[in-house]
């Protein structure tokens, strides 16, 4: 399996986990299973869904959109990114999707840092509170860019990249986590050397930022993914769903991401179970298909699926991990 592969499997496992989690985001487990059943592939949007209200089947939402951003000024800047520009495009992408109608806008945390950025705070102050997941979720393509041979410097790529939005030891360390994971998978590590790595990038990431209040991301993974391996397949979303948590919390849904993913006997089928737990799940499910698209490559998404994701959306994602690729060469 090439690095092109795992690069370009991790772009689609974003995609493809963030498309099955859009009809159900933000919903309870109870609501997800009265309105469409158990996730097995892409749905539409249902009547109670209010953030990507009337969406068709396979449409990705920020996860994917922010993501694709991101990859966009890495490639603009060689590999670099200015945090001037990139809090501008977020805006912009911002005022597009308001134009359009759509309820699915910037994050908490992402909101108010450029608010904060807008009227003058400096990057590092701008993003001083922001403790949810959104930089982690966006964070794929730094890790197609960097290698983690060196993790306080790849973490350092990771800490320029969040500051302006999520400049907390929590916010840091979990976007640390999944980009690391990715760019072990495309070094080639499988799905336990990439779990590995990803938690001394979040053991370092927790040092780095304004200290925030929460359960650290490392010692999480280190305690969620043993725990979860102990369970029966058939506890594992119960435990997922009430104990390690789905919610925008990076301490929650990024944890569950991974603990999702650490135990997944089938890729895909791990994607449908985190759309259907409730919370957060579009989010959870682009992380975990982030991972596992890196660790696996292309071939564990099935085409029938690709077919209806590239139908649904714009994306070049072929393109896109072609030359972040290039980047980290």
């Amino acid at each position: 399996m090439s690095a092109a592969d795992r690069a370009l499997g991790a772009l689609e496992g974003l995609a493809f986990g963030d498309a099955l989690g859009m009809p159900t985001q933000s919903m309870s487990r109870q609501q997800i299973q009265e309105d469409y059943g158990p996730i097995r592939g892409f749905l539409a949007a249902g009547p109670r869904q209010k953030i990507a209200a009337g969406m068709p089947a396979g449409s990705v939402t920020d996860d994917t959109e922010q993501a694709v951003l991101l990859a966009e000024l890495l490639i603009e800047g060689s590999g670099q990114v200015d945090v001037t520009a990139f809090a501008e495009r977020l805006l912009g992408w911002e005022a597009a999707m308001a134009e359009r109608g759509s309820l699915d806008l910037l994050g908490p945390s992402t909101k108010s840092a450029l608010r904060r950025l807008s009227d003058g705070l400096p990057a590092e102050e701008a993003g001083r509170y922001g403790t949810t997941n959104g930089a982690a979720m966006r964070i794929t393509p730094l890790g197609i860019v960097r290698s983690t041979r060196s993790v306080p410097k790849f973490v350092d790529a990771v800490e320029a990249t969040s500051v302006a939005t999520h400049n907390t030891s929590l916010g840091i360390a979990s976007a640390a986590a999944v980009g690391a994971a990715v760019s072990a998978g495309v070094d080639g590590a499988d799905l336990a050397g990439a779990v590995e790595i990803a938690i001394a990038a979040a053991d370092e990431g927790a040092r780095r930022g304004h200290w925030a209040a929460g359960g650290g991301i490392g010692p999480r993974l280190r305690w969620a993914i043993p725990y979860l391996q102990t369970l029966p397949a058939s506890r594992r979303a119960d435990a997922v769903a009430e104990v390690i948590g789905t919610s925008v919390a990076a301490q929650e849904s990024v944890v569950a991401a991974f603990a999702l993913a650490a135990t997944a006997e089938d890729p895909w089928d791990a994607l449908c179970v985190a759309a259907g737990l409730g919370g957060d799940t579009d989010t959870v499910a682009a992380m975990a298909g982030a991972v596992l698209g890196a660790t696996h490559g292309t071939a564990v998404w099935p085409d029938r699926e690709r077919v209806v994701l590239h139908e649904a959306n714009d994306l070049d994602l072929a393109r896109i991990a072609r030359e972040l690729l290039a980047l980290r060469a």
